[in-house]
């Protein structure tokens, strides 16, 4: 059951609130139920686990893709306020990638079930043109993540990385270890390391255990 501020951030969130009937509405509400995930949560994994539409009232949800190796590869993650649609790719008919989605901290989420959620994009267009736009925001997402990947030197995407967490945290000081930057990026805990390495040496870096600071942002601005 929603308490009134959680009805109230459906309402903010949902564009297509105001075209659903009364009984499409109490429909939705009746599949909708907060959640709570601590960090390093697996929320969502694959075409198996369909859950619903999600909406991120605090916290921080990683969406990536693994592959045939074991190697991740960060697409995008979601902040408080930002819905996540790939959660309910089974209501896509056209999505047939498979992405699994994390709580990168701890998170208290809206979560609108698939079922509930199918039923409402069957029977009215404007949950339908929803589900679409939002998949099609995401997809380029996806596709800047694969474009770095491709066609970005490992260098650039590394100083990229470093100053995008610098100014998305406020601070040079950035508690990450070489494991955790080597998932966003999709590539191998060594070659990180490798990278590290080379930027402290030109002094754009300190590093120690589990933490990296940024001592020259222009260095940095200068690889890219």
């Amino acid at each position: 059951m929603l308490n009134q501020d959680e009805i109230s951030l459906l309402q903010k969130k949902l564009p297509f609130w105001e075209h659903l009937t009364t009984t499409q509405r109490d429909a939705l509400l009746a599949g909708a139920a907060p959640a709570r995930f601590s960090a390093g949560q697996s929320i969502h994994c694959g075409e198996t686990d369909c859950i619903g539409l999600l909406i991120v009232k605090t916290g921080t949800l990683r969406t990536y893709m693994t592959s045939d190796e074991g190697r991740e590869i960060t697409l995008y993650r979601l902040e408080g306020g930002d819905i996540c649609i790939l959660s309910a790719s089974c209501v896509l008919e056209y999505i047939d990638f498979d992405v699994s989605i994390d709580a990168e901290s701890d998170c208290e989420l809206l979560m609108l079930g698939a079922a509930s959620f199918a039923r409402l994009s069957a029977e009215n267009v404007y949950v339908e043109l929803f589900s679409y736009r939002l998949a099609t925001e995401r997809f380029s997402d996806v596709m800047w993540a694969m474009q770095q990947i491709l066609f970005m030197s490992f260098d650039k995407r590394l100083a990229t990385f470093l100053l995008d967490e610098s100014a998305k945290t406020g601070s040079n000081e950035l508690h990450l270890t070489h494991e955790q930057i080597a998932r966003y990026l999709g590539s191998a805990r060594e070659v990180v390391s490798r990278m590290l390495k080379y930027f402290a040496k030109e002094g754009y870096i300190t590093a120690s255990r589990g933490t990296v600071t940024l001592a020259d942002r222009k260095g940095l601005r200068s690889l890219l």
